[in-house]
Order: C-alpha cells, then structure tokens, then sequence
C-alpha cells in the first residue's frame, strides 16, 4: 500500500499546528471549530476558535482495527451549549478531525480522523464525547435474521408504502410528562413518530408509544417543557404485522417479516394451541 507522504509544512523545525475539527450533526447543522487561539477559515467552512478543545492521544494503524479518541472541551453557549448536549442533538454527529498550518489556512489539511461522536458526558462547565471509526458498521449482522414481525421501517427502501399522505401537521398546546395534546385528534399515531418544528424542542423527534384521541403518549418527555402552542410534524406508524401491512397499507407483498415460520417454541406447543 502507498502510503501519502507528509506535506512539507509538516517537516519543518518550528511548525505552527492546529487542531480543527467539524462538526455535523443530524439535524443539518454544521460547526467548526479550532484549538488555535483566532477564527480559521478552510474549505470555506469557518473554524471558530475554541482552544479548550483536544482530542486524546490518537493511535492509527494499516489494520482494520477502529481507531479511539477522545474529544474534550468546554461548553460554549453559542457553538456546543449544554442544552443542545443534554437534549441530544449532539447525538451520533459526524465529526472530522483535520490538522491545518495556521500561519497559511488555505493549504490543504491533513485529516487525521474521522467517525461519529458516541456517547458524551458532561462534567459541569465541559464534556467529553468518544470517537467512533467507520469500522464499527463492520459489526452489523451480515444478514438479518427471521422473525414474525416485519423488519422493515415505515417508508423506506424495503417497505416502500408513500409517507406522503401518513404525515400530518398539528400544534402541541399542553404537555404532561411524556403525554402531550394536541389541538386536533391524529389518526393512526401509534407506533409513529413526533419532531418538533418549533420552538426550544425544534429538530428533535421522539417516538409514539400510544395515541388516545388528540393525546400522544411518547417514549419520553420533551428536553424542554414549551411555554406556547407549537407546530409538530407528525408521521403515522405500523405496529409491524402482517395483518396491518395486509389490510391498513395494501403492502403485504413488501412485507419484511416471516408470520407463518415456526418459531422456537414449535416443540414445546401442545395439541391445539
């Protein structure tokens, strides 16, 4: 394997390094940010200047082992605050890690790692967050394994039943826990899906345990508690069985599940049951 040589800003006696890392999270937001003590601008993403970021010690090797990292900094309110981290938003952000020249940003960096942020802790005033590589899709399961329900989400490539028509728009006017109302009933909500469209809550999504009229019962309570009525984007769910993906979507032929295979207990059964 050949392997790149070092630019040759890299081999001087004195260099002028820093760490810039971008961040981009799922819900589209980008951030850059660097450990030198002034703003970078490279690749035409700005890099803010954010010294109390560094990264742990970075070990790389030509296997297929996935490098670990850790990422450590301090809460900034207007980048990384801790209500976008306690909330979640920060959760699974893709993250790049480049070193640059600082003394000529618009040389081309060296990237050094790249992954996904894993868990996160937050120590106070700073946090920390764990790097996974690109090996860990690695670890999935090579085929997926059978089962009675439908395997398949909702809508996508596999299911391929039209959302189009399952997504409704509603306001949220009270919220107790993790039951919120809304200001008008949504049909078949169960097992779907709510992200909020507005206010402190907006690009977080939670799923739908249970519907009872314009009541929503979710996984779990909204980060923040709204203080008005806001917009919700709303998506029906499937509870993954063959007789609502027969008789509610029409979509039986795309079913993702085997209904009829005996399952384990085929010899524990007896006459009848």
């Amino acid at each position: 394997m050949t392997m790149m040589a070092a630019p040759d800003w890299l081999r001087e006696e004195v260099v002028t390094l820093a760490w810039c890392w971008r961040l981009a999270r799922r819900d589209g937001v980008v951030i850059g940010l660097t450990s030198h003590d002034r703003d970078l601008t490279i690749g035409g993403v700005a890099y803010r200047a954010a010294p109390g970021m560094k990264p742990s010690a970075l070990e790389t090797s030509d296997s297929l082992d996935a490098a670990t990292m850790d990422l450590e900094g301090a809460i900034a309110s207007d980048a990384i605050a801790a209500r976008d981290l306690d909330a979640g938003r920060w959760d699974g952000a893709e993250l790049l890690l480049l070193v640059t020249d600082w003394s000529a940003p618009d040389m081309a960096p060296v990237t050094v790692a790249r992954g996904s942020l894993g868990a996160i802790e937050r120590r106070g005033a700073a946090f920390s967050a764990e790097l996974q590589g690109v090996t860990r899709l690695l670890d999935r399961p090579v085929c997926p394994a059978t089962s009675p329900s439908c395997r398949a989400e909702l809508g996508d490539r596999a299911c391929r039943v039209d959302l189009a028509p399952l997504t409704h728009f509603r306001r949220v006017i009270a919220v107790d826990g993790r039951a919120v109302t809304l200001d008008a009933v949504a049909d078949g909500m169960g097992f779907g899906e709510m992200m909020w469209i507005e206010g402190a809550n907006c690009g977080l999504a939670s799923p739908v345990i249970a519907a009872d009229g314009a009541v929503l019962h979710l996984a779990e309570a909204p980060a923040f508690a709204p203080t008005e009525p806001v917009r919700v984007r709303l998506i029906e769910g499937c509870d993954r069985q063959l007789a609502t993906c027969r008789d509610r979507f029409g979509n039986a032929v795309n079913f993702r599940g085997e209904a009829h295979l005996p399952g384990n207990d085929l010899l524990t059964r007896y006459p009848g049951g």
